[in-house]
């Protein structure tokens, strides 16, 4: 029997095990279950054959599991799967059809959280490498597994404890802790991830909130932040803070040709999310470049006054606003930082409060690198087509990997594009499970030919 046999034949294991991962909660933005489930995945990875041991930076932050399997047929090619084993928080509760910590398979589905991010993804490749040890007693290069519990809070640590352990997590390339899968079950190949700045802007007038007849005398502080944020970006998105774009690296002609190439159905994303326009009116190739390389400002939060049921007329004593700014390669989120307060200030604000909650640069992959065929190859034996992205549009600690670990960092895997990831019915699919099983499988196999 050889590996892609053993996953048919053990996908029953497979659900299994990720049930028992998903009904152990490990919320990290409310340290619930973190140490718990930490103990568990070694303990799963141990169960698999792989080797593992769970490192530790500080008292209070979140321990990493570390697992590894040296390779007899080809011990100078080190392959890492980058995972976590955190996940959201489940509230609403009450908007969950199943409960959110079971597991509950229905048919080809199976709900929780964690059920597809990130514990879905890291059980495929848990499974892929014990297919390999229990059909050959070996696997085709060295692999390592690294699987944090921040990453669901803006992995904090994740960059001290990759330089505590540089060595120790030394590879030649990185699958990432997801993938996404299309409507049509073709599996998007990611090079990149964008990067993130989270702050938090706030305005205090008074010493107490007061009756709004005194509007006349003591100013408003929403007023104030809401103009403040006016002069961020303008009506179509584009951001225009001073030099904010200085840094840009453009897309090269091959990306655009990929970019080009991708599908994107404008239609069916404006029925998911129940709008009729795009920003600025962008469709096809325009909403394709947005996506994938376009820098953001948006207000995640904005909070002032009385916001309960009924009229309460009041004058705020203080408003605050959260803002994420989605940065893209070159875009450095300590310079960005500074741009903003130069900003705020020749514009008259420099008393608003400026709080930095998070800072994480952007990463990518050239698509001309051998490792993008190795995927891709494996991709399409197991799918049948996958499709290349030039980077998702979303945010992770990949920089931190090429940086320091100098590997490129690639995303593959199960997670369906409308699986509900971080909100309430969270469900991976099983098909989709057992090809990501198998197709990490042949990737293992691609990266190992010497």
């Amino acid at each position: 029997m050889n590996s892609i046999k053993y996953v048919d034949v053990h996908m029953d294991d497979l659900i299994s095990d990720l049930q028992i991962l998903i009904k152990q909660p490990s919320v990290s933005a409310k340290n619930e279950g973190i140490e718990e489930c930490a103990k568990l995945v070694q303990k799963l990875l141990k169960q698999s054959g792989i080797n593992s041991e769970i490192l530790r930076l500080k008292k209070g932050v979140a321990p990493i599991v570390y697992g590894e399997i040296k390779s007899k047929q080809n011990p100078k090619k080190t392959l890492m799967f980058y995972n976590h084993y955190d996940v959201q928080p489940a509230e609403p509760f009450d908007l969950w059809e199943y409960p959110p910590f079971e597991g509950t398979q229905k048919g080809n589905k199976i709900f929780g959280r964690g059920a597809t991010d990130d514990k879905g993804e890291l059980i495929t490749r848990i499974k892929a490498v014990e297919s390999c040890l229990k059909t050959t007693g070996d696997v085709p290069c060295n692999i390592k597994f690294v699987i944090e519990g921040e990453e669901e809070t803006g992995s904090a640590h994740i960059e001290d404890y990759l330089k505590k352990y540089k060595k120790k997590f030394a590879s030649d390339g990185v699958i990432w802790e997801f993938g996404y899968v299309d409507a049509k079950n073709r599996p998007i190949i990611g090079l990149g991830m964008k990067g993130l700045l989270f702050v938090e802007l706030s305005v205090r007038e008074s010493s107490r909130d007061a009756h709004s007849s005194l509007a006349v005398l003591i100013k408003n502080p929403a007023w104030k932040l809401i103009e403040a944020v006016k002069t961020l970006r303008d009506s179509d998105g584009r951001i225009l803070i001073k030099d904010w774009y200085k840094d840009v690296t453009p897309f090269s002609k091959k990306d655009l040709k990929l970019i080009k190439e991708e599908p994107f159905d404008d239609d069916a994303f404006k029925k998911e999310f129940g709008i009729n326009s795009f920003l600025a009116n962008k469709n096809g190739m325009a909403a394709k470049k947005a996506l994938i390389g376009g820098a953001t400002c948006n207000i995640a939060g904005f909070v002032s006054g009385y916001t309960g049921n009924g009229a309460k007329t009041i004058l705020p004593s203080e408003a605050l606003v959260k803002i994420d700014f989605r940065l893209i390669p070159k875009m450095d989120p300590k310079k960005q930082v500074v741009r903003l307060k130069k900003h705020l200030k020749s514009k008259g604000f420099g008393d608003v409060k400026i709080k930095i909650f998070h800072g994480e640069a952007a990463a990518r992959t050239d698509s001309s690198n051998p490792f993008v065929s190795q995927v891709k190859d494996a991709a399409n034996k197991s799918f049948g087509k996958s499709i290349l992205n030039v980077s998702n549009a979303g945010t992770g600690p990949m920089y931190p990997f090429v940086d320091i670990l100098k590997a490129p960092c690639i995303s593959i895997g199960s997670t369906y594009m409308f699986s509900r990831i971080h909100s309430p019915n969270e469900f991976a699919r099983v098909d989709l499970l057992k090809k990501t099983t198998k197709c990490v499988c042949l990737i293992m196999e691609n990266f190992g030919k010497i």
